[in-house]
């Protein structure tokens, strides 16, 4: 009997010692091995780093490429509620029998001649790339998991890199020291390739790595921008690779942060696709990013969990009018997460707080979690063991009047979408 997709996941789950083993070295010699290294995976490829604002400087570039007439290939990590989310053709997440057998090619490369070991994402990278060199795509799109110098991603040289934003996140890894994490997230940077550039403030270390690599940088605030108009529309500011200027006006919002809505214009203009107004209007109307500000009624569901994605998230809901007779805040938090500065960030648009526990051995407990909410002041309705035990006692008490914000965790908003989506099915 063949295995499964969920086979193969599971078998990567158990074939490494460690969950994360950062490094090039073992992933690198299984893509010499696969031909992965040894010419182009796509007609362009570009890698997207940073923090926060990866995900949806993805999807609004696929978006865009997609509406301007390019085939597109994005893989990102982690998925919310399918493995098959984190590698999409065309906008279509990638079925079972693609993974398997991408899956398989990496694990027959794995064994062949001295065996290496790989870790859970390094061989879902590696079936990734494997699925998308053989389709060989106008763009392939690749979100870098941890980090950037030494995650797995990167063993891809890319035509155009990306650095959204950099902030402190996975510190057990990274560290807490701004210009060590820029100089990481700058690792995806290629001599004399384009990069863009995000965040009107990163830090030191990228630009003195721009200035080694003699890299043509595109900075927002500079070569490209964004500003609001009248009412929900904007204008955007970019340029080509040969210093042509584009201008898009009235382009609506796209419920994604607009400065990856600009990173994405310019990106594309790097592209050699000149930005269509009608094109770039019909992918900024279409765009959605699930389990970012995503809403089912009267439930928001963003995975912001680090302070700086919470504030975003917070400054949004602020923006709402009418604002909810009452806010409910469901939050769950890793361990290794900054949980008080999580709370202190969504305090202001939070009456009350629903603290969730989250398995595993990074998890945290609902309790443990609301002390620090009573301690910052807080006001606690109740404590849940899990996203779905917090859903399933908040939806018979939720007022028409009444909002909630899930947050805090991917295993938080995909824990309470399947059970608020199962709630909703069995009332049909």
């Amino acid at each position: 009997m063949s295995a499964t997709l969920n086979d193969w996941l599971a078998r990567l789950e158990r074939q490494h010692p460690v969950a994360i083993d950062m490094g090039l070295e073992r992933v690198a010699v299984v893509a010499a091995r696969l031909g992965l290294t040894q010419g182009p995976i796509a007609q362009r490829v570009v890698t997207v780093a940073g923090t926060n604002g990866k995900g949806s400087t993805v999807a609004m570039l696929e978006r865009l490429a997609r509406a301007h007439g390019l085939s597109t290939a994005s893989y990102t990590s982690p998925h919310l509620l399918r493995y098959n989310e984190r590698l999409c053709f065309d906008g279509i997440a990638a079925d079972d029998a693609t993974l398997i057998a991408g899956f398989e090619r990496v694990e027959s490369a794995r064994l062949a001649g001295d065996p290496v070991s790989l870790t859970y994402f390094e061989a879902g990278t590696l079936a990734a790339l494997v699925a998308i060199a053989e389709v060989r795509p106008h763009l392939a799109i690749l979100e870098v998991g941890l980090g950037g110098r030494l995650d797995a991603v990167n063993v891809i040289d890319s035509d155009i890199a990306v650095i959204t934003t950099i902030a402190q996140d996975h510190a057990d890894f990274l560290g807490t020291d701004l210009e060590v994490i820029g100089f990481e997230k700058a690792g995806i940077l290629r001599q004399g390739r384009p990069a863009v550039l995000g965040s009107r403030a990163l830090p030191v270390s990228v630009s003195q790595r721009i200035g080694a690599l003699e890299v043509p940088a595109y900075w927002l605030g500079r070569d490209f921008d964004h500003e609001d108009v009248d009412g929900d529309q904007w204008r955007w500011r970019g340029q080509g690779a040969e210093g042509l200027r584009y201008q898009l006006d009235s382009l609506p919002d796209p419920g994604l942060p607009l400065d990856n809505a600009a990173v994405a214009l310019q990106v594309l203009g790097l592209c050699g696709v000149v930005p269509q107004h009608a094109q770039s209007l019909q992918a900024m109307s279409t765009v959605a990013l699930a389990g970012r500000l995503q809403w089912l009624g009267n439930w928001c569901f963003d995975v912001a969990h680090n302070p700086h994605a919470a504030h975003y998230v917070a400054a949004r809901l602020a923006q709402r009018s009418p604002a909810p007779r009452r806010r409910i805040g469901l939050l769950g938090v890793l361990q290794d997460k900054d949980a008080e500065a999580l709370i202190e960030a969504l305090a202001p648009v939070i009456d009350v707080w629903l603290p969730v526990g989250l398995a595993g051995p990074r998890g945290r407990s609902g309790e443990a979690l609301a002390e620090s909410m009573i301690g910052r002041g807080g006001e606690v309705l109740a404590t849940a063991s899990s996203p779905a035990a917090g859903v399933d006692w908040l939806a018979s008490r939720l007022a028409p009047d009444e909002e909630v914000l899930v947050c805090g965790s991917f295993l938080t908003v995909a824990g309470a979408l399947e059970a608020l989506t199962a709630l909703a099915g069995d009332e049909v």
